[in-house]
């Protein structure tokens, strides 16, 4: 195989690998919007009388994942 060759089916991986890092990148901000809207969100349900139990019971896991959620959200400044 020619170097010419080579060297264009590498630049088109290392542009494919661009792509699926800025798309990575893109995915890991979104999950941090969405964390922090729950959290938001679970925190005015708490505030309006629901227990760490009940919104447990509703996501469909433990108290104490709901209570790691919230204390995650209130040791990251800027929550």
């Amino acid at each position: 195989m020619s170097k010419q060759v080579e060297m264009a089916e590498h630049q088109e991986m290392v542009a494919q690998l661009k792509e699926v890092r800025a798309a990575a990148i893109e995915a890991m901000q979104r999950a941090a919007e969405l964390a922090r809207e729950r959290r938001r969100i679970m925190e005015a349900l708490l505030a309006e009388g629901f227990s760490q139990a009940d919104l447990a019971r509703e996501l469909g896991v433990t108290r104490q994942a709901i209570q790691k959620m919230i204390a995650v959200g209130a040791e990251r400044p800027g929550k």
